[in-house]
């Protein structure tokens, strides 16, 4: 079995890189599926779960998680809730036995007794503006102020999650087995590189 965890900085293509990666080798792909899959264990609405756990206000858990389990505050708490449901969740598809790849959701620290291959997904801000761009719904029509400020506050609160789950700080390079800078690559054609050395890894 193995297991591919993907992080990666809001806007530089990790997911569709993920998605690549999944075709090219044939492995099961777990992105969105597992906040619908928390939000249904939980009897949750799969968009407050995914708010919850991508942009509300971490700054306000007092305490880190890792040491949070003492008190009943923090515990009682949608966002630890939420956050023990996702390790549950994360452990079942490990448990399967089954090669993977798994994007976001701080994988690679949940599941280090597995040994993931961990990659970290980043480019610069123009990059990542450029994308977001290219790839809105036509009815978002989002400027590239608000684009940037979804940037900031997205990757902000995943490396504060990153930070009270494992005590680790989220896109340090030293952390991971492969960084990928999509910024002046065609994630197309970027993807079977990065499949010949995820099986020679």
């Amino acid at each position: 079995m193995r297991i591919i965890t993907i992080s990666r900085q809001f806007g530089s293509g990790g997911r569709e890189l993920g998605k690549r990666l999944a075709d090219i080798l044939g492995f099961d792909y777990y992105d969105r599926e597992i906040v619908s899959t928390i939000a249904q264990s939980m009897g949750m609405d799969a968009n407050f779960v995914e708010n919850t756990l991508d942009r509300h206000g971490w700054q306000s858990v007092p305490i880190t998680y890792r040491h949070s389990f003492h008190a009943a505050t923090v515990m009682n708490s949608p966002q630890t809730a939420i956050l023990l449901e996702q390790r549950k969740v994360l452990e079942k598809i490990a448990e399967a036995g089954r090669d993977c790849i798994i994007v976001g959701r701080n994988a690679d620290v949940i599941l280090q007794a597995y040994h993931p291959l961990s990659i970290y997904v980043c480019a610069d801000k123009e990059a990542k503006i450029q994308r977001c761009l290219a790839r809105a719904e036509q009815d978002e029509a989002l400027s590239r102020r608000q684009i940037e400020q979804n940037m900031h506050r997205i990757d902000r609160n995943r490396a504060a999650i990153c930070e009270m789950i494992g005590g680790r700080k989220w896109g340090d390079p030293v952390t991971y087995d492969l960084t990928v800078n999509t910024t002046s690559l065609e994630i197309k054609a970027l993807a079977p590189a990065v499949a010949d050395f995820a099986v020679r890894f």
